[in-house]
C-alpha cells in the first residue's frame, strides 16, 4: 500500500508535493535511486519532524497506526491512515477526538467508495432509480490466503477484511446498521483457526429501516480477486460485476469463455486508491470536509467489533450494544 500511495502522489496528484518517506526496513540508496530528490529516512520521527510537511500518509501494520497517529497529531501533520485506525473502538473514537481537539484532519483508507463502478451504483440509488432498496448482497473474496503471520496482527476477517464491505454497505445504502449476525469458519486452512480467526463467513446486516445486506466473504477464490455487488429495489437492480483482464469473449463450437477476473487489490483499485488520495489532498487544499467522515469510520468499526462478538457467541447483535460498551 505504501508504494501504491507513494507512487500516486510521486506521479498523479499534482497538489500536492512529495516531501519525504521513512520505511523501516527499505534501503536507503535504493529508494532515493528510484525517487531521486525526495528524502528518505529508516526514522519516522525524522520526517515528523520536518516543519514544511504539511501531511503524512501511513501505510504502515496495523499495529503501528495509533502510535503513528499520536505522534503525527503532536507534530500537527494532517493524517491519511490505511484501515483500522486501531484495532480498539475506544482507541479509535479517542485518536478521532483528539484529531477534533488539535485541528488536525484526519481520514481513513476506505479505497472502495471511490471505485469508479461503485460509485455510480451508490449514485444511482441516490437519485431512485431502481426505488427503495431491499437487498445489497456483497462478494468480497482474496484469490489467496495471506500469510498466517499477518492474519494474527491484522485485526482479523472482520476489522481487516469485512470491514470494508461494512462501509460499503453504509455508503450505498445511505442506511446505519441496526443488526449483524456472522457464521463462519476456517474452511481453507486449520492455521487460521489456531491463529484465532477465520477465513470464510457470511455475514446478515439488517438496516435501521429493517432492509437488508448480505456480505459473502472468503480469503481465496482460485480463479482471482472476486469483487461484486448487487443492489436490488423495487422498480429494479444494480449489478456490478467483477474486472476481468480483458472483456473478450469467446464463442465456439463446444464453449463460451472469457478472462479471468484481476488477480490483486493493486490492479483491481488502482483507480480508487488514485481518486481516494486525490479526495484527501483535495479537502487539504481546499480546507473542506473530507470524503470520509468521523461517524463512518466508527460506524464500521462497530460493525466489526458486532460481527466478532456474534461470531463469538453465535447470536444477533445489536450495534448499540457495541457502542454502549463505550
Amino acid at each position: 500500500m505504501g508504494k501504491i500511495h507513494l507512487r500516486h502522489l510521486y506521479q498523479a496528484i499534482p497538489d500536492a508535493v512529495l516531501v519525504a518517506v521513512s520505511d523501516r526496513f527499505y534501503e536507503r540508496d535504493k529508494f532515493v535511486e528510484e525517487y531521486p530528490g525526495i528524502a528518505f529516512s529508516n526514522d519516522s520521527d525524522e520526517v515528523l519532524a520536518q516543519p514544511e510537511i504539511d501531511a503524512v500518509v501511513i501505510c504502515t501494520p496495523t499495529s503501528t497506526h495509533a502510535e503513528l497517529i499520536e505522534k503525527a497529531l503532536e507534530a500537527g501533520k494532517h493524517i491519511f491512515c490505511e484501515k483500522p485506525l486501531d484495532l480498539s473502538l475506544s482507541v479509535t473514537i479517542d485518536l478521532l477526538k483528539k484529531a477534533e481537539k488539535r485541528g488536525v484532519k484526519l481520514m481513513i483508507g476506505f479505497n472502495r467508495r471511490f471505485d469508479p463502478d461503485f460509485s455510480k451504483a451508490r449514485d444511482s440509488v441516490t437519485k431512485n432509480v431502481i426505488g427503495d432498496i431491499q437487498v445489497i448482497k456483497i462478494t468480497n473474496r482474496d484469490p489467496d490466503l495471506p500469510p498466517v503471520g499477518f492474519i494474527e496482527h491484522s485485526g482479523g476477517m472482520f476489522m481487516d477484511f469485512s470491514i470494508h464491505d461494512f462501509d460499503m454497505a453504509r455508503y450505498i445504502s445511505g442506511k446505519e446498521v441496526r443488526e449483524v449476525y456472522a457464521r463462519g469458519m476456517a474452511f481453507i486452512d486449520k492455521r487460521v483457526e489456531e491463529a484465532g480467526d477465520i477465513d470464510t463467513c457470511l455475514i446478515n446486516l439488517v438496516f435501521e429501516d429493517d432492509t437488508y445486506a448480505l456480505i459473502d466473504n472468503s480469503r481465496r477464490a482460485v480463479y482471482g480477486y472476486d469483487q461484486r455487488i448487487e443492489i436490488f429495489g423495487d422498480k429494479g437492480m444494480i449489478a456490478v460485476e467483477n474486472n476481468l483482464y480483458n472483456q473478450n469473449v469467446i464463442y465456439t463450437q463446444s464453449s463460451i469463455s472469457q478472462a479471468l477476473p484481476l488477480n490483486n487489490f493493486s490492479e483491481r483499485y488502482e483507480t480508487s486508491y488514485l481518486l481516494e488520495l486525490k479526495g484527501f489532498v483535495n479537502a487539504l487544499v481546499k480546507d473542506a470536509e473530507f470524503p470520509i467522515l468521523d461517524k463512518d469510520i466508527i460506524s464500521a468499526t462497530a460493525v466489526a467489533y458486532a460481527a466478532r462478538k456474534s461470531l463469538k457467541e453465535n447470536r444477533p447483535v445489536l450495534v448499540s450494544e457495541i457502542m454502549d460498551e463505550w
